[in-house]
């Protein structure tokens, strides 16, 4: 029980993250082209959810003053390894030279390879041994996220949506904003 309420947040990404793979486990064991391309589709998709999730946290701390960096954590190893399962699928249904022949291909693959390293620092001892340059790589995800919207503008996906709530959260970031947000929160 100790170990729930200490990990609650954790469990609760990792359920959400896990969660879809069931009805696409369901899809993957059926022959045709049109469902691996569906895969890699609703793959992409849940990747930049992911990565949007996590990157309006410090907006949603700065307005509301909640934070949980392990849930972050958890958020953003649930991006990466939906990235890289979407950049899978791609390499099966298209082959990896394919990669190089799209610049909104060479995009995704650059945001997903940004991406690997941030997975694999994700823990205590990446954050220990790292210490301040921890991070300053963390902070590779801000060239992902922008290399992600490139990828799905190219290829005139729903993008929109993505772009204004990042957007929003990278404004909120600003010094002069968030400066402005937190005087207002204590005056108020």
């Amino acid at each position: 029980m100790k170990f729930i309420k200490k990990n609650y947040g954790w469990i609760i990404v990792a359920i959400l993250a896990l969660l879809p793979l069931i009805p696409i486990s369901n899809f993957a064991f059926i022959k045709g082209n049109n469902n691996v391309e569906m895969l890699y589709h609703i793959s992409g998709e849940f990747a930049i959810r992911w990565m949007t999730a996590v990157l309006t946290l410090t907006p949603f701390y700065i307005l509301f003053g909640v934070s949980n960096l392990f849930v972050r954590q958890a958020m953003g190893i649930a991006t990466a390894l939906w990235s890289i399962l979407h950049f899978v699928i791609f390499i099966i249904k298209e082959g990896f030279l394919e990669t190089f022949t799209e610049i909104n291909y060479i995009a995704g693959f650059i945001a997903t390879l940004i991406l690997v390293p941030l997975l694999i620092t994700s823990n205590r001892k990446s954050m220990f041994r790292l210490k301040s340059n921890w991070k300053k790589l963390q902070r590779m995800a801000y060239v992902a996220i922008i290399l992600s919207l490139l990828h799905i503008l190219l290829l005139d996906k729903t993008w929109i949506i993505y772009a204004v709530v990042v957007g929003l959260g990278f404004i909120i970031r600003i010094p002069l904003i968030k400066n402005s947000i937190s005087s207002y929160k204590i005056n108020k």
